[in-house]
């Protein structure tokens, strides 16, 4: 599933300049050159097409959705058919409409 390294990396924020030989790519998230994934965070061609076109900064805010997706489909990171799912909402993420909260969700309050 999601290479875990790829997310606790140290990232610099969107605002600071790439270091020198950084990678860099054309993020569809943020519609910027912006430094790159270090490697494939995914296998398959999925993880292909995320580490061409989508950065660090990007794959974080992917680390961090696809947290509540696990927690509110119940899913087993080990299961084929939770891959599956993970691969398909990935997909509708970064490349499709755009990420779409389960049914029912309701995000956690925050606290006083």
């Amino acid at each position: 599933m999601a290479d875990e390294n790829c997310a606790d990396s140290p990232t610099p924020l969107a605002s600071e300049a790439p270091k020198p030989g950084q990678r860099m790519v054309h993020c569809v998230k943020f519609g910027r050159e912006m430094p790159g994934l270090d490697k494939p965070p995914w296998k398959g061609e999925i993880g292909k097409r995320v580490y061409e076109n989508v950065s660090k900064e990007g794959w974080r805010m992917w680390v961090e959705y696809s947290k509540m997706l696990m927690n509110e489909y119940r899913l087993n990171p080990m299961d084929p058919n939770s891959q599956k799912l993970m691969e398909e909402q990935m997909e509708q993420f970064f490349f499709g409409e755009g990420a779409k909260l389960p049914e029912g969700y309701v995000p956690p309050k925050a606290k006083s």
